[in-house]
């Protein structure tokens, strides 16, 4: 009895782990309470390259994809972008960066034992582990608003996300749905 209940609980785990889909991007912000936002309508770059610190192995392509996708996201939000900075209500940039990271799980696997004094000895079952490694790619944005009058930091918002292989190989999707997830926190 117990052995086919422990056999039906890890056959839900794998069918659940099975069922995992990539994880969306984790979004959040910090503001600055002290500065009141009420008031903009009109928005610049903060520099006139738009990214704050490019990386080293920046993809110029990428990058100026980014650029458009920032700037839509705010118009979709009613702000207007000027080209003098100092005639703004706030001034924007970026930064962008990825690095590629190792996952390891270890999940337990039973199998049958003759040996009857094990360690994890139960009923016959011994239980041994399956180790998986995987190799991916994350990805990290953080768009910065700074006040124009008060030189002040406004607000940080980021996004961290997994990066698939067909994002890799056509990020225009990614790249928008990412910025509209975290201008919308603005």
């Amino acid at each position: 009895m117990l052995k086919s209940k422990l056999i039906m609980v890890l056959t839900i785990l794998g069918i659940l782990a099975g069922c995992a889909t990539t994880p969306q991007a984790r979004v959040n912000f910090d503001r600055n309470n002290d500065v009141s936002t009420t008031h903009y309508k009109t928005f610049a770059w903060l520099k006139e390259t738009k990214v704050l610190a490019e990386p080293v192995d920046v993809n110029p392509v990428m990058k100026v994809k980014i650029d458009q996708a920032i700037e839509q996201a705010f118009i979709a939000k009613g702000y207007q972008l000027v080209s003098d900075a100092e005639a703004a209500d706030f001034a924007i940039s970026y930064t962008m960066g990825s690095r590629d990271k190792v996952k390891v799980d270890s999940l337990p696997v039973m199998y049958r034992s003759n040996f009857a004094w094990g360690h994890h000895y139960y009923g016959g079952l011994s239980i041994g582990h399956d180790t998986r490694v995987r190799n991916y790619t994350e990805g990290k944005l953080a768009i910065d608003v700074y006040d124009v009058k008060s030189h002040q930091p406004v607000w940080h918002g980021w996004a961290v996300k997994r990066i698939k292989s067909s994002e890799q190989d056509n990020p225009s999707k990614a790249i928008k749905s990412v910025v509209e997830q975290v201008v919308a926190q603005f």
